[in-house]
């Protein structure tokens, strides 16, 4: 796991492995393309999860629910989604919801994640 430079961030990933070991997993897995695919991205705890942002806008978050992990997009309403992977009906946001690790390349995040800026 790659350690965060936010003390917040690397508290709450340190939290989740005692919490919920078995989401730990994939939830630093999207972190991890997240980063490799933004390395200048910057993440911040907010809204109860790890918001990603370039240029001090928001694009990506990361949230941790009781049953999933979602991953949600700012401008997910603008992304091609050939497989209907995407959730949401809201103007502009759409997510992904992940329930165990192999969700993140069945729901291809990777994909998804590519567009999100």
């Amino acid at each position: 796991m790659r350690k965060s430079q936010e003390e917040q961030v690397q508290n709450f990933l340190n939290g989740i492995n005692l919490m919920d070991s078995e989401k730990a997993q994939p939830l630093i897995d999207i972190r991890e393309i997240i980063l490799e695919t933004y390395p200048e991205a910057k993440e911040k705890i907010m809204y109860g999860g790890i918001v990603f942002s370039l240029n001090n806008e928001l694009f990506s978050g990361i949230f941790l629910n009781k049953n999933h992990i979602t991953i949600e997009f700012s401008n997910g309403y603008l992304m091609k989604d050939p497989n209907g992977h995407l959730e949401g009906k809201g103007k502009y946001r759409r997510h992904l919801k992940v329930m165990k690790r192999e969700d993140v390349l069945s729901k291809e995040i990777a994909y998804f994640v590519k567009q999100a800026v």
